[in-house]
């Protein structure tokens, strides 16, 4: 072969790369230079790329970043199409077309948040004059965007129990990878903007970034914030077993309440045993449950995966509607370490707080699904991945314990489930009691009970000046399977004490670290975490925002 080429095949080569050139826009420069941070660089550049309008339509960073958002929010108005038309399908089982709603269900969550985070980015402004702070504005887009994620994790979670599943699973599979893997590409690129702001504003201005610190959000009036700061809640509505009340059960109360509200309306629950599953759905916002006492009013359930139910529906009590906040109840599930799976809380509700609670079951106590959630001074009881989700979820001065599990079961008191490195999301046990109850302290010998192990592969939980009880194996944590997420996770511990606070033999995992730094410690407080001094004065609720 020739290694000259002739004159028309250099003519040709020349007015290929004469065209490349003129095609490179200022759009596909900030394309290019905002999709370097993605998680899936290729993929952000060519899902945006691929669209026209799309791309004519960026001149800026955050343009990418609506682009990319308008993109998941079709992609997952498709993946709802498709999940409506597999529910239609007479040869699902109960089981089959039970998770299949749990996905549409999450799936409509997730326009909302999506649209949220549009919402915000389009408000986003640095360095002008806005309600929120910086901090507060970026935590507020990077927590609707890890509720997106959860949501498809979640989703896919739901077809895992059982083999005949499986085969439901990889066909959602499909969708929920790619609006999942877009989710964390637009979570990557609001993270290095934001930081670099937030970095900016700090150097520029050489003072702490200005947020509320009277705990009270924007929106609600002088008069709610002094109804609030009352020990004494008036109620709306109040439910009684005994007739004496607006309504016997609490699902009816919850269905009385009124639509995205944008004040607290409180549902005051008097003693007795509420034998009933109750869902706050998205559209019920700012709904508080005030009981007579922790020992008094006791909702009950029992379902449970192994007679049917996924897990996200085993709930006893399942609170999605943002700002929802209870105080002095017991919350239960009562069907047994034998049933597997059975909830008795889930949480999907942003801004949430719970206040002296006792919250009981076995497997899977407490799903902390997704989004912002406190707990304060509250019970919480189980045996295996008893504190489970996404959420970053903060547990102040309460009483975690767990019970005898059955046959051949470990206990572990946490299953952290974040899966992408980008989550602002966590449990964190702070000034907690983690001891065992009466049951398995007489039997602690049989069954091995840790702090956590990792159910996701950035799984992240961190326990601050808490007290262990000596059930707690020198170890300290369980691997999930093999390997798995041991050098990715982020557990953490801090000042703890208690005979199973020891930490020389705990396990040498890469994700695995003894905090000595209090300022690293500071990230995992209520005022950092959480943001807790811009919303949590609103619940009435007491709580500490450092350390």
């Amino acid at each position: 072969m020739s290694p000259f080429l002739p004159n028309a095949t250099i003519l040709l080569l020349a007015a290929i790369i004469s065209t490349a050139a003129a095609a490179v826009t200022p759009s596909h420069t900030f394309l290019r230079s905002s999709c370097v941070s993605a998680r899936h660089p290729e993929l952000c550049i060519s899902s945006i790329a691929a669209s026209a309008s799309l791309l004519h339509s960026i001149s800026s960073s955050k343009d990418v970043i609506h682009a990319s958002l308008n993109l998941t929010l079709a992609a997952v108005r498709r993946s709802i199409a498709g999940a409506k038309i597999i529910s239609a399908r007479p040869s699902l089982t109960s089981r089959e077309r039970a998770a299949v709603q749990d996905c549409l269900e999450m799936f409509d969550e997730t326009l909302d948040e999506l649209r949220r985070a549009d919402a915000d980015l389009r408000s986003y402004s640095p360095g002008f004059a806005s309600s929120k702070s910086l901090s507060r504005h970026a935590a507020d887009l990077k927590i609707m965007i890890s509720g997106a994620i959860t949501n498809q994790e979640s989703c896919a979670d739901g077809f895992s129990h059982a083999s005949d599943d499986r085969r439901l699973r990889l066909g959602i599979l499909r969708g929920l990878t790619y609006i999942e893997r877009m989710c964390e590409n637009a979570l990557a690129m609001i993270r290095n903007m934001t930081d670099g702001d937030m970095a900016a504003a700090a150097a520029t201005e050489g003072r702490k970034l200005a947020s509320r610190h009277d705990g009270f959000p924007e929106w609600m009036t002088a008069r709610d914030r002094q109804q609030l700061q009352s020990a004494d809640t008036t109620a709306d509505l109040t439910v009684a077993v005994d007739g004496s009340g607006n309504f016997r059960t609490i699902t009816e109360a919850v269905a009385a309440a009124p639509v995205k509200s944008k004040r607290r309306f409180v549902i005051k629950i008097k003693a007795g045993v509420y034998a009933e599953n109750v869902e706050v759905p998205k559209n019920k916002t700012n709904i508080m449950f005030v009981g007579d006492g922790r020992t008094k009013t006791v909702i009950t359930g029992s379902r449970n995966v192994v007679d049917g139910w996924t897990t996200f529906r085993s709930a006893t009590l399942a609170a999605v509607g943002s700002g929802f906040l209870a105080r002095d109840l017991r919350i239960e599930n009562t069907a047994g370490p034998s049933k597997h799976q059975a909830v008795a809380l889930r949480v999907g509700s942003d801004l949430s707080a719970f206040y002296n609670c006792v919250i009981i079951a076995h497997q899977d106590t407490l799903y902390v699904h997704s989004l912002r959630q406190f707990f304060r001074s509250c019970l919480i009881q189980g045996t295996v991945d008893f504190i489970f989700g996404n959420a970053a979820a903060v547990f102040q001065d309460c009483d975690i314990q767990a019970r005898r599990p059955g046959l051949n079961q470990k206990n572990m008191v946490t299953a952290q489930g974040r899966s992408d490195p980008n989550e602002p999301t966590g449990i964190v046990l702070q000034s907690c009691r983690i001891t065992a109850t009466d049951d398995l302290e007489a039997a602690k010998g049989s069954f091995p009970s840790y702090l956590g192990r990792p159910w996701k592969e950035y799984s992240r939980t961190v326990v601050l000046r808490s007290e262990i009880g000596d059930f707690i194996r020198p170890e300290g944590w369980h691997e999930w399977n093999l390997d798995f997420g041991l050098d990715t996770l982020y557990y953490g511990e801090y000042e703890n004490t208690g005979p199973g606070a020891g930490t020389v033999r705990r396990v040498d995992w890469k994700g695995y670290k003894v905090i000595t730094d209090a300022g690293e410690a500071q990230q995992f407080t209520v005022g950092n975490f959480l943001e807790g001094s811009d919303w949590l004065g609103a619940t009435g609720f007491p709580f500490s925002l450092g350390l």
